[in-house]
Formats: C-alpha cells, sequence, structure tokens
C-alpha cells in the first residue's frame, strides 16, 4: 500500500511538471537593428546638430586663446630683442627683462589655460554624448519590445553586431525575422514635422564622441620662444 501511495505521488509529480512544461510558450526569436534604430532616429539627429553647434563655439573659444597667447609671444619676443639691444641702457635693458619674464608668465598661464579648455570641453562633450546615448538605448529597447511582444516573440535579439550596447553573436537571420523598419515607423510616428528626413543616417555615437576640440589640429599653438614644436 505504501509502494502504492508513493508510485501515485511519483506520477502526479510526473504530470504535473508535464504539465507545466507544456504551459511554456514555445520560443520566438526576433532581431532588431540597435544600430541603425539609433543612427535613424529623428532625435539623434537633432542632437549631433546641437553638438556640431556647440563643437564650433568652442573651437571659436579656443581660436581666440591661441590669438591672445600669440600676441603675448609677439610681445616676448619685442621685449627681449630690447633686453638684448647694446644701444639700449642698462636701466631699459632690466626694465624689459623683467616685463619679458612677467609676459613669459602670462604666455604660461595661457597654455594651461588653453590646455584646460580643451579638457573640460572633450570631456563635457563626451559626458553629454554618453547620457543622449543612454537615454535613446532606453527609449527605442522600449518601442523594440513593445512591436516585438505584438508579434508574441518571446526573444528580441540585437544583430548589429559592435554596437551601443554589446556585440552580437548573430552570423545571420532570415529578413522575416527582421522588425527593425517596423520599429522604425514607430518611432517615426512622433517625428515633429519641422524635423525632416536625413538624407542619410546621422553619424552613430561612437563618431560623435571625438568632438573637434580633441583633434590634432587643435592643439594649442601658443609656441614658446626658444622651444621647438614638436
Amino acid at each position: 500500500m505504501k509502494k502504492t501511495i508513493q508510485s501515485l505521488i511519483a506520477l502526479s509529480a510526473f504530470g504535473a511538471a508535464a504539465l507545466l512544461a507544456s504551459a511554456q510558450p514555445e520560443p520566438k526569436l526576433l532581431v532588431v537593428d540597435m544600430a541603425k534604430l539609433y543612427d535613424s532616429h529623428y532625435k539623434t539627429e537633432e542632437q549631433n546638430n546641437k553638438l556640431k553647434g556647440d563643437e564650433q563655439k568652442a573651437q571659436e573659444e579656443l581660436d581666440r586663446l591661441n590669438k591672445e597667447g600669440n600676441s603675448m609671444v609677439e610681445k616676448y619676443k619685442e621685449l627681449a630683442e630690447q633686453a638684448n639691444n647694446p644701444a639700449v641702457t642698462a636701466e631699459a635693458k632690466a626694465k624689459a627683462t623683467a616685463d619679458a619674464q612677467r609676459i613669459m608668465d602670462d604666455i604660461r598661464r595661457k597654455q594651461n589655460e588653453v590646455q584646460s579648455f580643451q579638457q573640460n570641453t572633450r570631456n563635457s562633450l563626451q559626458q553629454r554624448i554618453k547620457n543622449f546615448r543612454d537615454l535613446m538605448i532606453e527609449e527605442i529597447s522600449k518601442i523594440a519590445v513593445e512591436v516585438a511582444k505584438r508579434h508574441g516573440a518571446t526573444l528580441l535579439l540585437d544583430k548589429s553586431g559592435p554596437t551601443l550596447i554589446g556585440v552580437s553573436n548573430i552570423i545571420y537571420a532570415d529578413a522575416s525575422y527582421d522588425i527593425t523598419d517596423e520599429v522604425l515607423k514607430e518611432i517615426n510616428k512622433d517625428r515633429p514635422a519641422a524635423v525632416t528626413a536625413p538624407a542619410a543616417p546621422a553619424p552613430s555615437a561612437p563618431a560623435a564622441s571625438a568632438p573637434a576640440a580633441d583633434s590634432s589640429s587643435d592643439s594649442p599653438k601658443i609656441t614658446l620662444p626658444g622651444v621647438k614644436k614638436p
């Protein structure tokens, strides 16, 4: 009798497990290109335009600082020539030497100001890009999930390869599993009328993450007298 009861319990447990397994939905996979959605989003286009404008303003400010620094260098050279001019009195030489040293100190401070401005500008722009990217990925992901659920998907994968949210391991996916265009239509339902569609996708965040002020051509141009450019 005891064995019979144990057998019934075991059979009941097996039946419950089988019922639970049968209740699980069959897996249905869909894929989406997150990088394309990010690049094609109208908010990304707007953000990139804002960044370009701010980078241009930063470059103009950098040029102004460099111009001030280079004016100081020219003034230093004039004072140095006076200090080394044998026709000038000793008193005038001493004054020129003292003034030249003061100008040299100002030049060094201006160099530091230029370098600090570059670093702060670069950090600020990169942080803005990161904050925007994180918000956009969250927003796009929610819309993509909603579309995937309408199709009865149990798993949604990003097929875009090295992307903003990781590296895809998907080698191939049939086009019928791709909901990228449908998600993009869903996103564009909220597109303001004033924002026209771009002729080409806006650059992705990695490209935007290198602000203009970070290029080698924009490095400090103030050259100290007697010091060769690298």
